[in-house]
């Protein structure tokens, strides 16, 4: 159901708030549901006028009741408008709480290149990336995440950040085809990922780079850089994406449609494989662990290891929660409903 920003005001020098505001049009419905029980009573009093005279109307209709329908209907529909004041969540005073967020900061390196595209997986390397790093971030507890993007360069797609969801909304926005320098370098993916961790404020004791590629790098930075990530106590935990049979690599026109597969100078189609070897490699040299499923997923087993490590206070500050005052409406409201149902709109039904 959609939701309105929360409304805050001040009345009577008392802060005063409605939580889920959208729930005030059921005041509407209560109030429309008492002037239609009003006006079926009134229309029965004119029918009945109309038939027989007033003062015969208790010997001709005993027990036929004009008002009770209308008292019903009344209560059913204040109990309605009681009932939507308390989903609204009405609040009222505030208390202030010192909140601490404890975690570590990880960075995600995710391999957007060509070779991502390959189906060895389903359904791609990438979108199965994606589905890893998704499912990390539903795991993550407090800890903040950023994400870097590398093919043949590395930029950051998103900066350290506990708002996961923004961290999805610019995976989202991950395109091999989108990427200004062909190729795989995953060493300068990880130095930039180590760029990032040291320029957090106040950065957490603990630190990880998860690193999410196939593994086939095309440059030599990788040993400089996972030097420089274990001087600097950050751990590598590599998730393989692929195969070890390895797949061409497909090549899409501008409307999606596939062509046909990539080849190299010679003609000959290109196969990309899953470079076990090289992320375990580079796992071990920053004192990390290789992650590998090739019919699941393998994030839980990282997460896993995330837990295990020390946390450290993140942030820091003062919030304000407000008094939730709801019971004051739905007990009455509650009472209201029953007495509308124990109500009996004509005796003559009773007896």
């Amino acid at each position: 159901m959609p939701t309105l920003e929360a409304w805050r005001f001040t009345l009577l020098g008392y802060q005063v708030g409605l939580a889920q505001p959208l729930y005030l049009g059921l005041l509407l419905l209560g109030l429309l549901l008492g002037l239609l029980a009003l006006l079926k009573a009134l229309g029965r009093r004119t029918r009945l006028s109309s038939l027989i005279a007033e003062r015969h109307v208790t010997a001709l209709a005993p027990g036929v009741s004009v008002w009770r329908p209308a008292v019903q209907g009344g209560l059913y529909g204040v109990g309605l408008m009681l009932f939507g004041l308390a989903l609204a969540q009405p609040q009222c005073g505030t208390k202030s709480e010192l909140t601490k967020r404890r975690g570590i900061d990880v960075v995600v390196a995710l391999d957007a290149s060509k070779s991502m595209l390959a189906r060895d997986v389903q359904p791609s390397r990438l979108d199965r990336a994606r589905l890893e790093l998704n499912t990390l971030l539903d795991e993550l507890k407090g800890d903040r995440a950023g994400l870097v993007v590398f093919a043949g360069d590395a930029f950051v797609q998103s900066p350290l950040t506990s708002d996961y969801s923004a961290v999805k909304l610019f995976l989202r926005a991950v395109d091999p085809d989108s990427m200004p320098q062909g190729g795989t370098n995953v060493g300068a993916a990880l130095k930039l990922a180590k760029q990032v961790l040291d320029n957090a404020d106040r950065g957490s004791k603990e630190r990880v780079v998860v690193l999410l590629s196939d593994g086939e790098d095309l440059t030599g930075e990788v040993r400089e850089a996972t030097e420089a990530l274990k001087d600097a106590n950050v751990q590598v935990l590599a998730v393989g994406v692929g195969s070890d049979s390895g797949e061409p690599i497909p090549v899409y026109d501008r409307r999606g449609e596939f062509v046909d597969y990539k080849k190299d100078s010679n003609g000959d189609t290109v196969i990309t494989r899953l470079d076990r070897a090289g992320l375990t490699a580079i796992a071990d040299a920053t004192g990390g662990a290789f992650f590998y499923q090739p019919n699941g997923v393998a994030m839980g087993q990282v997460v896993e290891r995330i837990d295990q490590l020390q946390k450290s206070e993140l942030e820091s500050r003062v919030t304000v929660r407000y008094d939730e005052r709801f019971q004051w409406f739905a007990v009455p409201g509650l009472v209201l409903l029953v007495l509308g149902m124990a109500l009996i709109p004509s005796r003559r039904r009773a007896a």
